[in-house]
């Protein structure tokens, strides 16, 4: 990761110097990539804070040794 960070930062940092002179913030195009980037990363942490709060209650001896309490709980999250 250390790696990955390593050459990606100094790369998308060119990246945004190079196309800074020809980039129209207002342009429609970049409103709809900026609101759709947004999107995605509202959906991540929805996301992570979910499976946060739903760790803790499979972690709960109670949920761990019932078994038909165990599978009714994977149920209702896989739909």
């Amino acid at each position: 990761m250390v790696l990955f960070f390593a050459l990606t930062t100094p790369l998308g940092i060119g990246i945004g110097i190079g196309i800074s002179n020809t980039y129209n913030e207002n342009s429609p195009t970049a409103l709809v990539v900026e609101g759709m980037l947004n999107a995605a990363s509202a959906g991540i942490l929805i996301y992570m804070a979910l499976v946060d709060l739903l760790a803790a209650d499979f972690m709960n001896p109670k949920l761990q040794n019932n078994g038909k309490v165990g599978a009714s709980a994977d149920f209702v999250i896989i739909i």
